[in-house]
């Protein structure tokens, strides 16, 4: 692809905790295993930012992660790695990263998104025409995309209730026919939703054994 030719490219920051840490709420899918759960975690991660690098309009695709074998699987895909800041908590990772890269447009996305599709990320992308923009997720509570306006600053709100912080903070609802940008997984329901999207191929050799 011939990036010159796409316009208002941005830089993604995909933050991923230590797999010990990631995604508690799915431990009852892997059966408490956590072999298995630390593989399912890693797998949803590979399978975005899969996905974001194949996406035009994305120029460049970093994660912030403190763990060592995330970091190896993301340089196996050509994807650098940032360790995360001394302070603790996702918005001081993300701050931390649009910081070190310094980029003239920086966005966050999710790490949790393995049926992401990259024509609806890219869709997402161009409708956001600039602006300090989110995507919510499909219960339009969390987020899954933060984009910032071109040289502008990120300022992530993430936690509980982040689609209201995002949008009291002045960012632009982007709400549109993109199933996979907005089905992050969490639960099991979480999970068995996007396996009816479809989801992509790491993920689906993690799966546990009750969704096959």
């Amino acid at each position: 692809m011939d990036y010159g030719e796409v316009r208002d490219e941005v830089d993604l920051l995909v933050p991923v905790k230590t797999l010990d840490r990631a995604k508690t709420r799915l431990t009852s899918a892997t059966g408490g295993d956590p072999v298995s759960h630390a593989a399912l975690a890693l797998a949803l991660a590979l399978d975005t930012v899969s996905a974001a690098v194949a996406t035009p309009g994305v120029r460049r695709v970093v994660t912030i992660t403190s763990d060592p074998a995330v970091a190896s699987e993301m340089a196996g895909l050509g994807v650098e790695s940032l360790p995360e800041p001394a302070e603790p908590g996702l918005n001081a990772a993300l701050r931390h990263g649009a910081r070190t890269l310094r980029s003239d447009r920086i966005g966050a996305l999710q790490a949790d998104l393995p049926a992401l599709r990259s024509d609806e990320l890219q869709a997402a992308l161009e409708a956001s025409a600039g602006r300090r923009a989110f995507v919510p997720d499909r219960q339009g509570t969390g987020t899954t995309l933060l984009l910032a306006a071109p040289g502008g600053e990120l300022d992530p709100r993430f936690g509980v209730g982040s689609a209201g912080h995002h949008r009291v903070s002045g960012a632009v609802a982007l709400i549109g026919p993109w199933p996979s940008l907005r089905c992050d997984v969490d639960t099991e329901e979480d999970l068995r939703l996007a396996l009816m999207l479809g989801l992509g191929v790491h993920t689906a050799n993690a799966l546990p054994a009750w969704t096959t």
